[in-house]
């Protein structure tokens, strides 16, 4: 299965209207999903997909990713609590 229901396959217009709909809040629970559903390693899998789509040119994808990769690295060494409201200064 896709990542978040094949969202990766999406053409850029799609991703361009998608993220324009994503907030931080929608962001901060795709993280904690994605951390739940694949544990230690979901921060691995962020990391390869930064570079990954950074070698491809694939900028906004990339970004994407590692805005995923830092919040799901607060998850995992618990600096955040996922089932606590986000306050963003």
């Amino acid at each position: 299965m896709e990542p978040f229901g094949g969202f990766m396959a999406m053409t850029k217009s799609q991703l361009a209207r998608a993220r324009s709909h994503l907030t931080t809040g929608d962001m901060y629970r795709l993280a904690s999903d994605f951390a739940d559903e694949h544990g230690p390693d979901a921060c691995d899998y962020a990391y390869r997909a930064v570079i990954s789509f950074e070698s491809e040119g694939e900028g906004e994808r990339a970004y994407f990713w590692f805005l995923l990769l830092v919040m799901m690295g607060d998850i995992v060494t618990r600096r955040i609590d996922p089932a606590a409201g986000i306050t963003i200064h």
